[in-house]
Formats: C-alpha cells, sequence, structure tokens
C-alpha cells in the first residue's frame, strides 16, 4: 500500500497547488489585458472604395509624423498617377479624334499598350471611354491637340517602367499591369511607437530607383508642364468629360489642375496630395498605431483587405470592429471583372456577406457610405440615376434623395442579414475631406472603444 502522507506533506502539497492555480490566474488576468488593449479593426469594401485613404486618415490623425518621415516616397506614385492621367487622355483622344491615325485611316491606332483597362464602354469601373462612338470635333482642335500629343509622348512612354520600377515586379493575373503594391510598401515597424514608416527595403531600393527612373519622369515633367495644362484644359478635352465620354480616375482632375506645383523641382507631396494618390494594394495589410484613451494606451491594429473577397474571414473572427466603406457615387460604374455588375449592386452583395458571416457576428459594425463628393459632383452634372438603377424610378434626381435611397437599401441589409442584430453605425463621408473625416474618426473611435470594452468586461 502506497505511504499516507503526514499532515505536513498534505499541507506542502496543497500549498503547493494552491500557488500553481494563482500564477494559473495571474497569467490569464494579464493575458485578458494584455488582448484587452489590442483593437483589431478591418477595413473592408471594394477595390476603390476608398479603404486606403481611410487608413491614410487614421495615419494622419493619430501618427502624423510618419506621414512626414514617408513623404519622399510617395513622390514618384504621385508622378505615376499623372502619367497614367495623361495617356488615358491621349488614348481616349486617339479614339474620338483619329490623332494616332493617318488620314487616310478611319480609326486611330492605340498609343499606347495600356496599363490598365481604359477602352470599354461606360459599363467600366469608372476609367477610361465613356462611349462606343466617336465624336466630331471642332476642326481647329485636331492640329492643336495633335501637337500636344507629340509632344507629350515622351512623357507618357515612361509610364510602364514607373509602373514596374514602383511595382517591384509584382504582376497580376489576367495580364493587368500598373503599380500594385503589397504588405512592406508600407511595412510597420517599431522605434518607440508602433506606426507606418515604409520598409528598410523599400526604402533603400526606393533612393536608388528616385536618382534613375523617377528622377528622369521628374525632369521630363518640368518640361512638359505647359503642356499638360493646356491638354487638360483644352476645350476638345474638356467637351469629352463634361459629355462623359471620357472617364478618368477619381485623382487625375486633382493633380492635373496642380501640375505647375507638382512639376517643380523641390516637389515634395502635401498631405492633399496623399490623400488623393490612387495605389492598388494586393493581400492583407496592417497598419498599427498607438491610442490613448482615459490615459490608457491601446494598440490599434488596422487591416485594409486590398480588395481580396474570400479567405481572410477565419483571420478575423477576433475582430474587433469592421469598417465596410461602400462608395455610393458608383452607381453609373461597373465592375472591370464583371461588366454586367453594378458596382452600387456589389457592394451591397459585399456587405450582405458580411452581416451574414457568423464568425464576424461579434465586431461592431461600421458602415461609411463614402464619396459623397463625387456624388454630388455626378448629380450637378446631371447624370440621372434611374439610368443606371431602374428601381430608382422616377424619385427626383438631387442629393438628398438619392443618399437617403441608397442609405435605406444598407439598412434594410443589415435589419435582414445581420445575424446577431448588433447596432449600425452609418455615416455619409468623403475621406478627401480632412477635417470632416477626422471628427468622424473620432465618434467611429469611441463607438468601436465602447463597443470593445464592453466585450471584454472593462466598462
Amino acid at each position: 500500500m502506497p505511504k499516507r502522507r503526514s499532515p505536513a506533506e498534505e499541507e506542502e502539497a496543497l500549498r503547493i497547488s494552491n500557488a500553481i492555480d494563482d500564477e494559473l490566474r495571474r497569467e490569464r488576468e494579464a493575458m485578458r489585458r494584455r488582448r484587452a488593449k489590442d483593437v483589431k479593426v478591418m477595413l473592408l469594401g471594394q477595390a476603390e472604395s476608398g479603404k486606403s485613404t481611410l487608413q491614410k486618415q487614421f495615419q494622419l490623425y493619430y501618427s502624423s509624423k510618419t506621414l512626414d518621415d514617408e513623404r519622399p516616397s510617395w513622390r514618384p506614385i504621385v508622378y505615376f498617377n499623372i502619367l497614367k492621367a495623361v495617356r488615358m487622355i491621349l488614348d481616349e483622344l486617339d479614339w474620338q479624334y483619329g490623332l494616332g491615325a493617318s488620314s487616310r485611316e478611319p480609326l486611330a491606332v492605340p498609343l499606347l499598350p495600356s496599363t490598365s483597362a481604359t477602352s470599354g464602354s461606360a459599363s467600366g469601373s469608372g476609367s477610361g471611354s465613356g462611349s462606343s462612338t466617336r465624336s466630331l470635333p471642332n476642326p481647329v482642335w485636331l492640329a492643336e491637340l495633335a501637337a500636344l500629343r507629340n509632344k507629350l509622348l515622351p512623357l507618357v512612354a515612361s509610364e510602364d517602367a514607373l509602373a514596374a520600377e514602383l511595382s517591384g515586379g509584382i504582376t497580376v493575373t489576367g495580364g493587368r499591369t500598373g503599380v500594385y503594391v503589397r504588405h512592406g510598401w508600407q511595412a510597420l515597424i517599431s522605434g518607440g511607437g508602433r506606426a507606418w514608416p515604409l520598409a528598410e527595403h523599400y526604402r533603400t531600393t526606393m533612393t536608388v530607383r528616385q536618382s534613375a527612373v523617377t528622377n528622369i519622369v521628374a525632369k521630363t515633367l518640368a518640361a512638359s508642364q505647359a503642356e499638360v495644362e493646356m491638354l487638360w484644359w483644352h476645350p476638345g478635352v474638356q467637351s469629352l468629360l463634361k459629355g462623359n465620354k471620357l472617364r478618368l480616375e477619381e485623382y487625375a482632375a486633382f493633380f492635373l489642375a496642380n501640375i505647375r506645383r507638382i512639376a517643380q523641382p523641390d516637389y515634395l507631396p502635401t498631405n492633399e496630395d496623399i490623400l488623393h494618390v490612387r495605389l492598388q494594394t494586393i493581400g492583407v495589410t496592417e497598419h498599427a498605431f498607438d491610442i490613448n484613451l482615459g490615459g490608457t494606451h491601446y494598440n490599434w491594429l488596422l487591416y485594409d483587405v486590398g480588395g481580396a473577397r474570400q479567405g481572410w474571414v477565419p483571420y478575423f473572427d477576433d475582430a474587433t470592429a469592421i469598417i465596410f466603406l461602400a462608395p455610393i457615387s458608383a452607381f453609373d460604374q461597373y465592375l472591370e471583372e464583371d461588366p454586367r455588375t453594378n458596382r452600387i449592386d456589389d457592394s451591397l452583395q459585399l456587405f450582405t456577406a458580411v452581416c451574414s458571416n457568423k464568425l464576424l457576428q461579434n465586431a461592431a459594425l461600421v458602415l461609411m457610405l463614402n464619396k459623397t463628393d463625387l456624388l454630388r459632383q455626378k448629380l450637378q452634372a446631371g447624370i440621372k440615376v434611374r439610368k443606371y438603377i431602374s428601381s430608382y424610378g422616377d424619385r427626383p434626381n438631387s442629393f438628398e434623395e438619392v443618399s437617403e435611397y441608397f442609405r435605406a437599401h444598407f439598412i434594410q441589409v443589415h435589419r435582414r442579414k445581420d445575424v446577431s442584430h448588433r447596432p449600425l453605425y452609418l455615416h455619409f463621408t468623403s475621406m478627401l475631406d480632412i477635417k470632416a473625416t477626422q471628427s468622424i474618426i473620432i465618434n467611429v473611435g469611441e463607438a468601436i472603444m465602447r463597443s470593445h470594452l464592453t466585450k471584454i468586461g472593462l466598462a
């Protein structure tokens, strides 16, 4: 028979057991408190919905110094956006006015191999040709535009080279080219605090690149700034824009109107420039920053899903909050990958998938009906919603009516499909309005923190 332990031995065994239990409790409590300070926020929405711009707004508000540190690295991205816009205008002029064709050829020859889908019809994603029929130009314009085209050819010829350098060899399926970046373009590093400084390998290689391709583009742009400005304000181009036959990406007007400032040798991108930049991200990118609420520091982890639609959900079942962005200005645009699907319908389908996903049911839900500034511009230009969304019917084509119509549809999806019947925090937003967006960021941050503290039992 096993020897019975003495009372002293029993007491010692009990003391050790209790000590182990106490240590486990302390570790669980420490882990709970550590987790309590991590706030995971997912930015979801279709491509070009404004996720990256919202991330930059968070950075501007909570970590502005890091934006200053990386400011020079946005310079070649701004240049690329301008080159792409000029090339898209020239491509459309070739099609509409036959500038690239000989006098005996009825159709224009394409100017350059396209770096994105720019031909197609109004069913494109919002850029490129807006019409399949050619316009009859004022005869006086032809000679002027042809001369501008020839002078700008050396500038746009460097678009693909600059794109290849900035992408670092990244390619995407479908034969599309352009600037595509992964995690590492703005990789997070530690140094007295979590922030957004560029990854060291990118910073090193970018220095070399800027001494070559970027500097060549900068000099060519400086030499061509007058021609770029003349092209942008030329009545032949403006008539195509007003007639919805030329569709440029959303940043184009801002950069082309500021070409003289951007073409200066000492140019450094401003906050507005960085917010306007279009840069396509691939995969899931993490951004981290510290915020102080009531004397307590919280580590916010902001995840930009970058247009990805599948495979990411299981990794974010512990997300604190979801910020879903829906660009309601896109009522007259269709998916590049599926020209039959309206972008508003696509946003509603994505939002339905988020609301009905059980793995995401514990996350606070924020909906941003974005790009209200562009919606106003389109409606003021006379673009009719009912032409693209038949269910809109004969409702007034005013901003108030249209925005309320879209708001009601998203609210209806939430009411019918949300698996946990959680509250919906809804905001109309324009990500390019710094003051208004940062006011919303404060409100959204407070709502997310209330939900977070309630969930972890500290509220």
